[in-house]
């Protein structure tokens, strides 16, 4: 299991209205708070956001060596259209809007967010809806 994923952001402030409301959407609570960071926590399993001094970049490339992006399960389709739709109006942007909601795939029914620090995040739907 994992234990926990460390993300550092060129701004705390807009890390924690970007990445933290989603995740407390997704159900991690807020768990640490210091002058640099904050975690939230979801059972044993923790994500932390830290504007640390020794940053070497002012913004994240997914397309560099090292994390692509994270990627969450959700209820549904219906819980992947309701955070998808909220995340929007809170400053992410939907990823390949002209494949959404298969952009992963046929039977992968799935929301491709990414924030204003290019940090993406994929919500996938645990039981996607039946396609004819």
């Amino acid at each position: 299991m994992l234990h926990h994923v460390e993300l550092w952001v060129p701004d705390l402030d807009r890390a924690a209205a970007s990445l933290g409301r989603l995740l407390e959407q997704l159900g991690y609570a807020l768990f640490q708070s210091w002058d640099g960071g904050r975690s939230w926590r979801l059972g044993p399993t923790y994500v932390v956001v830290e504007q640390s001094p020794a940053l070497t970049a002012e913004r994240y490339d997914r397309c560099r060596p090292g994390l692509n992006h994270l990627a969450f399960h959700v209820e549904d389709a219906a819980v992947v259209e309701e955070l998808a739709a909220d995340a929007v109006r809170h400053g992410w942007r939907l990823m390949f809007p002209e494949r959404h909601p298969y952009a992963g795939g046929e039977r992968h029914y799935a929301a491709y967010l990414e924030n204003d620090d290019g940090f993406e995040v994929e919500l996938v739907a645990i039981e996607p809806p039946a396609r004819s």
